[in-house]
């Protein structure tokens, strides 16, 4: 297991959510662009980000700021905040109808993203796990090709402040649990990694997970 971070990040340009008139125009446009289905308007909490709209609708945490368009040199940045520590779903919508192709592998989506979460939780985490579905409550499994970049065996963009440890699963699901460390209450941590697809759905979810003493 290693730990790596972005040197350098750039300054964000931290975007605010779509309010009920800007959100329609905002998904009015895009479908026409770029193909994004139009029950998009009827949500609330939406933000844009690059070519990305991500939402806090499942409940559980909530967003406070989002910034980048998700490249390497430009990571996307969500900040949140948990008021628990229950597992709570952050819901990315992916607004690129066709991905850049790569030569044999067909059309990729590649994820920078950086998550900083405040623990408003009131009790300390030891650790914390991500996992990824392409449905919601359905495992993505290794052939769906969704994952934390599983193609890349010596992964150098995955890092936490607050834990000096990772671990990958692909199989019967994509799981990043960060280990060796402590978020206390009213602290927060940082979180970087890749997320790769080579089948992009319009819609995918990242499940985070924070871990508490078991006494």
């Amino acid at each position: 297991m290693r730990t790596y971070g972005w040197p350098g990040l750039p300054q964000l340009r931290l975007a605010k959510p779509l309010g009920s008139a800007r959100k329609l125009a905002v998904l009015t446009f895009v479908p026409v662009m770029l193909g994004v289905f139009p029950s998009l308007a009827e949500e609330s909490g939406m933000w844009p980000a690059g070519s990305y709209m991500l939402s806090d609708e499942l409940g559980d945490f909530v967003i406070t700021a989002v910034g980048g368009s998700g490249t390497a040199d430009d990571p996307l940045v969500v900040l949140e905040e948990f008021r628990s520590a229950t597992p709570a779903t952050l819901t990315i919508h992916n607004a690129i109808r066709r991905m850049p192709r790569l030569p044999g592998h067909g059309h990729l989506m590649v994820l920078y993203l950086r998550i900083d979460i405040l623990n408003n939780s009131g009790h300390p985490w030891i650790e914390f796990e991500f996992e990824l579905q392409e449905g919601r409550d359905r495992p993505s499994i290794f052939g769906d090709g969704l994952s934390f970049d599983q193609r890349n065996r010596s992964p150098e963009a995955i890092f936490s402040s607050a834990f000096s440890r990772f671990d990958r699963s692909f199989e019967p699901y994509d799981r990043l649990l960060f280990s060796g460390g402590q978020v206390d209450p009213l602290s927060t941590a940082s979180f970087q990694f890749v997320i790769t697809d080579f089948t992009p759905r319009w819609t995918f979810y990242l499940v985070q997970d924070p871990r508490i003493p078991s006494s």
